[in-house]
């Protein structure tokens, strides 16, 4: 778990929740998303990155999450050890900040 004990899907929520205008019941329904258990096993920071952007008719960031991360599967990312939940959450935050920009 991250920081408020969000996990990795709920943490991309929160940090974008002004800017969203997210509410704090919607960043508790992404509970469901973390874990590897997005649609896929995508990782749910990926999860969580690619459903802002698409809110606001952005590009995708699939392909540089998989080259930052060598996988979009939460389950591959964790067994191969390249990145924790919290570098998944970095990266996912940084790509939708850049895309915001």
């Amino acid at each position: 778990m991250l920081p408020e004990n969000l996990n990795c899907a709920q943490a991309i929520l929160k940090g974008f929740q002004a800017e969203f205008d997210i509410d704090d019941a919607e960043v508790a329904e992404y509970r469901a998303w973390g874990g590897g258990r997005a649609e896929g096993g995508v990782c749910g920071a990926l999860f969580a990155a690619e459903r802002l952007l698409r809110e606001v008719g952005k590009d995708s960031v699939v392909k540089e999450f998989e080259q930052r991360t060598g996988s979009l599967l939460c389950t591959t990312i964790k067994q191969e050890k390249r990145h924790t939940c919290a570098e998944c959450v970095r990266i996912a935050d940084d790509l939708v900040a850049r895309s915001l920009k």
